[in-house]
C-alpha cells in the first residue's frame, strides 16, 4: 500500500482509468483530443511542486533590462513607438482580426509547441455573439446573420422595456398605497423600482445604439461584411468548422483567432523557450498574444496590467505574456538573462511585472524604434539617449533628465499628457 502511494506521489498524476490529474489552467477551448493529454502533461510539469519557493515567493534578482526606466512612461512610449514608425494596422475587434489573419500579418501559434505551451491565452474570451467595436464610442454594436435576427432582436427589446415600464407602474401604485410607517415595505418597493429603472434604460440605450448603426445605409452595409468576413473564415479555418450561431463554437473559435501573433514576436517565443526547456525540460507558459482593442477593454476590467492607452502593446501582435508563478528563483533568473540579452540586442522591450507575468514586446525588424519617435510619445523631451534608456547612473544626471522633461511639458503649455501616459498597466 505504501509503495503504491509513493508511486503516485512521484508521478505527480492522480491516475483513475488511465486519465491524467487535472491541471490548474484548463486546455484551450478547442484543441483536438487527440492533443488534449500532451497539452496536460505539458501543464502539470509546469505546475509541479518544485520544493522550493516559487514565483513571487523565490529570492530573485532582476537585471536592470526587466525594470522600469527612470520615467517610467518611457517603457509603453517605446512600444506606441513602434507601432507608429512601422505603420501597421491593429485590430479593432474579432472582424479586424480576421482581416489581418486573412492577409497573412499573423500567425497561429499552436496550443502546445515544440517548445512553449498557450496557458490561459483566450481565457477571457466570451462565447457571446460576435460584435462590431467602435473606436470613436468604445461602444460595442451585435453583428447579425441576417435582418431578420436584427428584427427579433428589436422586439425582443421592444417586449422588455413594455414588461418594465408595466412593473414600474404596479410598484408605484403599490408604494403609494404603503404605509408611511411600514419604512422596511416602502424601502423594498423603491430599491426594487430603481433597479427596473436601470434595466429598462439599459435596453432603451441598446436599442438606440443598434438604430444608430442599422439605420444608416452605410453602417448597415459594413456591419453585414463584417460578419460575412467573420463567418467565411469560421466555415474553414484550419481544418476545422465553427458554428456562429452556437455559443461554445464561437468561443472555441475566439480562442483559436486570440491565439495569433506576429511573425517576429513568434520568433521570439521559440528562442526563449527551446533555451529553457533544454535548460529544465519544461515547456514555456505563454498568457498572452494577440488582442483587440475591444477584448483589450474589457479585459482592463479584471486585469490591472491590462494598459488602456491609445494603442495597447497586445493590440500590435508584438506583444505576449510569459508566467513565472511556479518557476523557481533559477529558472525566472535564466529566463530574463535571455530577455535581458535580447533587449541589450536590441530587439525587446520587456518588463518584470508583479502578477507573475514578464511583458515582451518583439519589435518588427529586430530593432528599436527611432529616438525621435520615442520622444515624441513622452511629449517632445530633448534628452540623450542614454538619459533617455535610464543609463545615467550619477545625481548630477539624473536631476537633468527630471529638469529635461519638466522644460519639454513647459513647452507644451502643460496642454495634453503624451500619449504613453494616458493609460495604466
Amino acid at each position: 500500500m505504501i509503495i503504491v502511494l509513493a508511486g503516485l506521489l512521484a508521478g505527480g498524476v492522480a491516475c483513475r482509468r488511465g486519465q491524467l490529474a487535472e491541471p490548474a489552467m484548463r486546455a484551450p477551448e478547442g484543441v483536438p483530443e487527440a492533443k488534449i493529454d500532451p497539452w496536460k502533461q505539458a501543464a502539470l510539469k509546469i505546475e509541479e511542486e518544485r520544493g522550493e519557493d516559487t514565483g513571487r515567493k523565490a529570492e530573485i534578482e532582476i537585471p536592470a533590462q526587466l525594470k522600469h526606466y527612470a520615467d517610467r512612461r518611457r517603457f509603453l512610449a517605446v512600444q506606441v513607438a513602434e507601432w507608429r514608425g512601422q505603420r501597421f494596422e491593429t485590430p479593432h475587434d474579432y472582424a479586424g482580426l480576421v482581416a489581418l489573419i486573412r492577409r497573412g500579418e499573423f500567425v497561429e501559434a499552436p496550443a502546445l509547441g515544440a517548445d512553449f505551451i498557450l496557458y490561459g491565452v483566450g481565457e477571457n474570451a466570451s462565447d457571446e455573439p460576435f460584435t462590431h467595436y467602435d473606436r470613436a464610442t468604445g461602444k460595442s454594436v451585435t453583428l447579425y446573420a441576417t435582418d431578420a435576427e436584427l428584427e427579433q432582436e428589436h422586439a425582443q427589446i421592444d417586449e422588455a422595456v413594455k414588461g418594465h415600464d408595466e412593473s414600474l407602474a404596479a410598484l408605484a401604485a403599490e408604494l403609494k398605497l404603503a404605509p408611511k410607517r411600514d419604512r422596511e415595505l416602502r424601502k423594498k418597493l423603491a430599491e426594487e423600482s430603481a433597479e427596473r429603472r436601470r434595466e429598462a434604460t439599459a435596453l432603451r440605450e441598446r436599442r438606440k445604439l443598434l438604430d444608430g448603426f442599422y439605420k444608416n445605409p452605410k453602417r448597415r452595409a459594413a456591419l453585414a461584411a463584417e460578419y460575412e468576413e467573420l463567418a467565411s473564415v469560421a466555415r474553414e479555418f484550419g481544418g476545422r468548422a465553427y458554428d456562429l450561431g452556437d455559443a461554445a463554437a464561437r468561443k472555441e473559435f475566439k480562442v483559436r483567432l486570440l491565439s495569433h501573433v506576429r511573425p517576429a514576436a513568434l520568433k521570439v517565443i521559440e528562442e526563449v523557450a527551446r533555451a529553457y526547456r533544454e535548460k529544465f525540460g519544461r515547456h514555456l507558459p505563454v498568457t498572452s498574444l494577440v488582442r483587440t482593442d475591444e477584448y483589450q477593454r474589457r479585459l482592463s476590467a479584471v486585469n490591472t496590467n491590462a494598459t488602456l492607452i491609445e494603442t495597447a502593446p497586445h493590440t500590435t501582435g508584438l506583444a505576449f505574456d510569459v508566467y513565472y508563478r511556479y518557476m523557481t528563483a533559477a529558472e525566472q533568473e535564466f529566463v530574463m538573462a535571455e530577455l535581458a540579452r535580447l533587449r541589450d540586442a536590441g530587439r525587446v522591450e520587456a518588463l518584470r511585472e508583479r502578477r507573475d507575468h514578464y511583458h515582451v514586446f518583439a519589435f518588427l525588424e529586430g530593432k528599436p524604434p527611432d529616438e525621435r519617435l520615442v520622444r515624441a510619445e513622452l511629449g517632445g523631451g530633448e534628452q540623450s539617449a542614454d538619459e533617455e534608456k535610464g543609463k545615467a547612473t550619477t545625481k548630477q544626471q539624473d536631476k537633468q533628465s527630471v529638469r529635461g522633461g519638466a522644460a519639454a511639458r513647459a513647452a507644451k503649455g502643460g496642454a495634453k499628457k503624451p500619449r504613453a501616459a494616458r493609460g495604466r498597466r
